[in-house]
């Protein structure tokens, strides 16, 4: 099976309401493509500047039924195309959820993940405004295979990634907002790679471009190669993802068959 993958970077404003108009315009033009799917970033509902206070970005935050979700499950209902989005979700304590989304093309929400590792390294401390989450999500079943979250900072820690190809992910989308700095695009390159390869699964990971990110959103396939770098270009691009190759990588490369789980194993405890 093959489905094609709008991946969008993305240079997020303060203003929520601008971010949600130009996001529909991407929604509408990745179906236009033929698109089965699109990604966007990391805190694409509204960038958070250095000098935003907990409760400012508090009053921004929604649920998962406010109107920004509400508008981007109509648009992918009108459109006919499955969407990943990202966004501040209203918590307690004038902190917010950081939170992704799986929309299917039918409009509905399939999948809600609340970022669990917080980024309180090399200078930031997200912990100042968020919270983290509770619960790994698991993969979710869409028209374009089987999607496991995870977001930006997530990529660090290895076991999210596998526990998810355990329990059946194919497609694992990282929508980041992946800081500026000292080697952090080569750790960027490295992190998105290491995680398809490790997992034989493709990796989609669109970033945040400008402001302070980074950019180099990514799609690389099951095997390391990379099908897509945005470089700091913002915009939108379509890649094909043959999903037939997740099989065929899985069985010449069998790395989750080949784990030694009489000596060590990772499980998902309840919470």
């Amino acid at each position: 099976m093959k489905t094609l993958v709008a991946v969008v970077q993305f240079k997020s404003s303060t203003d929520k309401q601008e971010n949600l108009s130009r996001t529909i315009s991407y929604i509408e033009q990745a179906a236009a493509r033929k698109a089965d799917l699109i990604c966007f970033p990391e805190f694409h509902m509204a960038f958070s500047p250095a000098g935003q206070s907990p409760s400012e970005l508090a009053r921004i935050a929604e649920s998962v039924d406010g109107n920004f979700v509400t508008a981007l499950r109509q648009a992918a209902k009108k459109y006919k195309i499955g969407v990943v989005s990202a966004i501040y979700e209203k918590a307690k304590n004038s902190r917010v959820f950081d939170t992704a989304i799986v929309i299917s093309k039918a409009g509905r929400l399939v999948s809600v993940y609340r970022k669990l590792h917080l980024y309180d390294a090399l200078g930031f401390k997200e912990s100042r405004k968020l919270m983290p989450g509770k619960a790994i999500e698991k993969p979710v079943r869409t028209a374009s295979g089987n999607i496991g979250l995870l977001i930006c900072y997530d990529l660090r820690f290895p076991e999210l990634s596998r526990l998810l190809a355990i329990d059946g992910a194919n497609i694992l989308v990282a929508p980041s907002g992946w800081v500026q700095g000292p080697m952090k695009e080569e750790h960027w390159l490295t992190m998105v790679k290491a995680r398809a390869i490790e997992n034989g699964s493709y990796v989609v990971a669109p970033d945040q471009v400008g402001n302070i990110y980074a950019g180099r959103s990514m799609v690389v396939d099951p095997f390391g190669k990379t099908l897509l770098d945005m470089g700091q270009d913002e915009g939108m691009q379509v890649v094909e993802l043959d999903m037939d190759n997740v099989k065929q990588v899985r069985k010449s490369l069998p790395l989750l068959k080949n784990r030694r789980t009489d000596v060590y194993d990772l499980k998902v405890r309840d919470l």
